[in-house]
């Protein structure tokens, strides 16, 4: 079946969204440079998506897409999800548009926020790890904290390590947090 033109234009006002957040962050990015991006009418960007908050939902819309750890042995977890973590940021530019984007606005924030919550934790509950939420959160700041480094602030060596070298790192502290026993001053509190 044939693309629809109103399919194309939604995709080529998502790709421009896209681009122009993640160059000019949520405040300074426009409906009207937007449209420009888009070779389109800023009113059909209006037409589709109705405010700049609701495309820069759609924009910002990202699966994480965690792989099945059901059998995964807990030893192997964080190499595991230090790879997907590293292989989906290389994949899609949207992690990288909202993280950018998360720095300095606060609806860029809640979108991280929703996104590592309704993904990560719901599947670290499948391993049946002890504080799931706890657990989310501390590999979410890892992975985050390491993909600011590489994408958005470019630190050498971090920007250009090999994805070898990537998962040697981060894999054993991503382990760390899934597997230790909670800090023994927060065991008996």
């Amino acid at each position: 079946m044939a693309e629809k033109k109103s399919d194309r234009t939604r995709a080529a006002i998502l790709a421009a969204a896209r681009e122009r957040f993640g160059a000019d962050g949520y405040e300074r990015a426009t409906i009207r440079a937007i449209a420009a991006d888009a070779a389109i009418d800023p009113a059909m960007v209006m037409r589709y998506y109705g405010s700049k908050e609701k495309l820069f939902a759609a924009a910002a819309d990202f699966d994480i897409r965690l792989p099945d750890i059901g059998d995964v042995p807990l030893e192997s977890l964080g190499e595991v999800l230090a790879r997907h973590f590293l292989e989906r940021w290389e994949a899609d530019d949207s992690l990288r548009v909202l993280l950018r984007t998360a720095v300095t606005n606060e609806v860029a924030v809640e979108r991280m926020r929703g996104i590592f919550a309704a993904q990560l934790a719901p599947t670290l509950r499948v391993q049946a790890v002890d504080q799931p939420d706890v657990r989310a959160g501390l590999v979410a700041s890892q992975v985050l904290g390491f993909a600011l480094c590489r994408y958005i602030l470019g630190f050498p060596p971090i920007a250009t390590m090999p994805d070898d070298e990537v998962v040697a790192w981060l894999g054993p502290t991503l382990a760390r947090y899934l597997t230790s026993p909670a800090p023994r001053r927060l065991r008996h509190a």
